[in-house]
């Protein structure tokens, strides 16, 4: 049975009231794939568009989506996060994104990491489709999460 439906197939959102709150941790990633002459424009690690610094403008953008989270997702619970760390680095043509979100509370945080991990991707592309819509964003996952009922790690 899916945990957002009830024995009526109702949508409906997790009550959590009875969990412990305990110490939760997230780790997402995603990839944007950039053509040859557009990964030539970061030969100094950051890329700045008409727009801005790339690379730092996705990391605020995840960080704003992970705080977010709820206001997107119907049945995300609102969290006090107490801490996002996105890393944006370029690996040959590709941009490699990883975000890490931490609670303390009775529900995981595997949406924010994976939304914050998903706008930044998409920051990126933003950033640099004056240059070339020729991008692909790929590979958004769940890498590992800790601190609920099943621990999971897929590296």
């Amino acid at each position: 049975m899916l945990s957002h439906v009830d024995d009526k197939n109702q949508p409906g959102m997790v009550d959590v009231g009875a969990k412990t709150p305990t110490k939760r941790m997230a780790r997402a990633e995603a990839r944007v794939q950039l053509p040859a002459d557009l990964a030539s424009l970061f030969s100094e690690g950051e890329y700045h568009s008409k727009k801005g610094p790339v690379f730092q403008t996705a990391i605020i953008a995840g960080t704003q989506a992970v705080k977010q989270c709820s206001s997107l997702i119907p049945f995300c619970h609102p969290l006090p996060i107490d801490g996002c760390r996105i890393t944006v680095r370029l690996r040959g043509q590709e941009v490699a994104i990883e975000c890490t979100v931490r609670v303390h509370h009775r529900t995981g945080v595997e949406m924010e990491a994976l939304t914050g991990a998903s706008v930044a991707a998409l920051t990126v592309y933003d950033m640099c489709k004056a240059v070339t819509q020729d991008m692909e964003i790929h590979g958004i996952r769940l890498v590992e999460k800790r601190g609920g009922s099943n621990d999971v790690r897929k590296d």
